[in-house]
C-alpha cells in the first residue's frame, strides 16, 4: 500500500464544525498516514500510525473515524481532530498495520484520581445524609406549621395502610364502636391533665403485625398484631405512652423528613428517575420506626412520666417487653426490630413500678376484652 496514490477523505479541525476535503496516503516508510488539505494552499501532516485511534461508536458503515493520541487536559489524551476514511484499501491497510488502533487511552494516575474523587464523593455523601441532613431535618420539624404537619400525618397514615395491604380506597381502621369508646378511654386517662401539643388521633389498622407507629401531627396508630399479643391493657398502655411521646417531640416528623431527603440524596446517586427508592426507603422508615437511640430513651422517659402521672403501673411496659423481646431473633415482632435493647428497658419500667405502688387499671376487663375487639367484624383480615 505504501506509494499508493492519495484518496479522498474528510477531516474534522475539532475547533469548528466545517468539514475539510482531504486526500490521504500512506507516508513513504509506511509508519503514518500522510493528510494533504484538498483547498489550494492547504498543509499537508502525518498522523503516525502507533498513535491512530479507532471511534467505532460514531463509525458509519464503510467507514473508519480516526484520531490521534495526544497530549491533552483530560484523561483521555485524544486529539481533538478525526480523519474520516471511506476508501475500502486505505482501511484495510490501517487496520492491519495501527497496533494501538484499539487500545483504550488513559493518562497515568488517572486510576488513583478516580479513587480519591471516588471517596471524596462518598464522604460528602455521608457527611449529606449524618450530619447535614439531620440538622436540616431537625430545623424544618421545629418549624412546620401544625396544619401542615397535621394533613402530613394523614398522608402518612394513608401511605402506611398500603403498605399493610390496603387496596385502592380501602381503609384499615378498626372501628367496632365498643373497642373505639375502650381506646379512647385509655386515651383519656393518659392525657387527663396534660397540655400536649397536638390533639391525639389514635386508631388501630386491621394487621396481624406487632407493631405500633407514630405520624406527624398527633397521629398514633396501633396495629391489632400488638393487641392480640399484649396481655393486659397496661402492656397497650406503656406502647401507647411511648408512641406519644415520640409525637410530643415531633420526633415522627424529623424521621419522614430525613427519610425523604436521605431518599432523595440516594435516588439522585444510583439514577433513580422513577422514585422507587425513595418510595422503598421511606416505607422502610416508616415500618421499622427506625428512631434514633436517644429519641427511643426519650419517649420511654415520656412514658414513664405519662404512666405516672396517669396512676397507672409501668409494670406492664416490663412485662410487654420481657415477654416479646424473648422471642428468638428470628421471630423478634417489627415493634422491636429496631428499638434498643429490651432487657434494660425492661429493668428501668419495672424499677419504676416498684417505686409507685397503688395504680390503678387503666382499663375494666370488660373495656380490655372490647378493645382486644376493636378488628371484629373487619371485612378483610390481612
Amino acid at each position: 500500500m505504501t506509494g499508493a496514490a492519495p484518496v479522498p477523505a474528510q477531516f474534522f479541525d475539532g475547533h469548528s464544525a466545517r468539514r475539510h476535503a482531504v486526500l490521504v496516503s500512506p507516508t513513504r516508510d509506511g509508519s503514518g498516514l500522510m493528510i494533504e488539505r484538498a483547498e489550494r494552499g492547504g498543509t499537508a501532516e502525518i498522523w503516525p500510525l502507533d498513535r491512530l485511534r479507532r471511534l467505532a461508536d460514531t463509525a458509519g458503515r464503510g467507514e473508519l473515524i480516526l484520531t490521534r493520541l495526544a497530549e491533552t487536559e483530560d484523561e483521555s489524551p485524544r486529539d481533538v481532530a478525526r480523519l474520516v476514511l471511506s476508501d475500502p484499501g486505505l482501511i484495510g491497510w490501517v487496520t492491519q498495520n495501527a497496533p494501538g488502533l484499539d487500545r483504550r487511552d488513559t493518562r497515568q494516575g488517572t486510576a488513583r484520581r478516580i479513587v480519591t474523587r471516588l471517596a471524596l464523593a462518598v464522604a460528602a455523601i455521608l457527611v449529606m445524609l449524618f450530619v447535614i441532613l439531620p440538622r436540616m431535618s431537625d430545623f424544618m420539624a421545629e418549624r412546620l406549621p401544625l396544619e401542615t404537619e397535621q394533613r402530613f400525618g394523614r398522608a402518612v397514615v394513608d401511605q402506611m395502610q398500603r403498605f399493610l395491604g390496603a387496596r385502592d380506597g380501602q381503609n384499615l381502621t378498626c372501628e367496632a364502636p365498643e373497642g373505639v369508646a375502650a381506646l379512647n378511654r385509655m386515651v383519656a386517662r393518659l392525657s387527663e391533665g396534660r397540655d400536649l401539643a397536638y390533639p391525639l388521633q389514635v386508631g388501630v389498622l386491621n394487621h396481624r403485625m406487632v407493631n405500633a407507629f407514630a405520624a406527624p401531627g398527633g397521629h398514633v396508630m396501633l396495629v391489632r398484631g400488638l393487641l392480640d399479643q399484649a396481655e393486659s391493657p397496661e402492656e397497650v398502655a406503656a406502647v401507647l405512652a411511648h408512641e406519644i411521646g415520640h409525637v410530643e417531640a415531633r420526633d415522627s416528623t424529623r424521621l419522614m423528613l430525613r427519610a425523604a431527603g436521605s431518599a432523595g440524596i440516594v435516588s439522585i446517586v444510583l439514577g433513580d428517575v422513577s422514585g422507587g427508592t425513595l418510595v422503598a426507603i421511606a416505607g422502610e422508615y416508616l415500618l421499622q420506626s427506625a428512631y434514633t437511640r436517644e429519641a427511643e430513651a426519650g419517649a420511654d422517659r415520656f412514658a414513664l412520666e405519662m404512666l405516672n402521672a396517669a396512676g397507672v403501673s409501668s409494670q406492664g411496659m416490663a412485662d410487654f417487653f420481657l415477654r416479646i423481646g424473648g422471642k428468638s431473633e428470628s421471630s423478634i415482632p417489627e415493634y422491636l426490630s429496631s428499638h434498643p435493647s429490651s432487657a434494660a428497658r425492661a429493668g428501668r419500667a419495672a424499677e419504676n413500678a416498684q417505686a409507685r405502688p397503688g395504680s390503678e387499671p387503666v382499663l375494666t376487663e370488660d373495656e380490655w376484652r372490647d378493645l382486644r375487639a376493636i378488628c371484629d367484624g373487619f371485612s378483610v383480615a390481612p
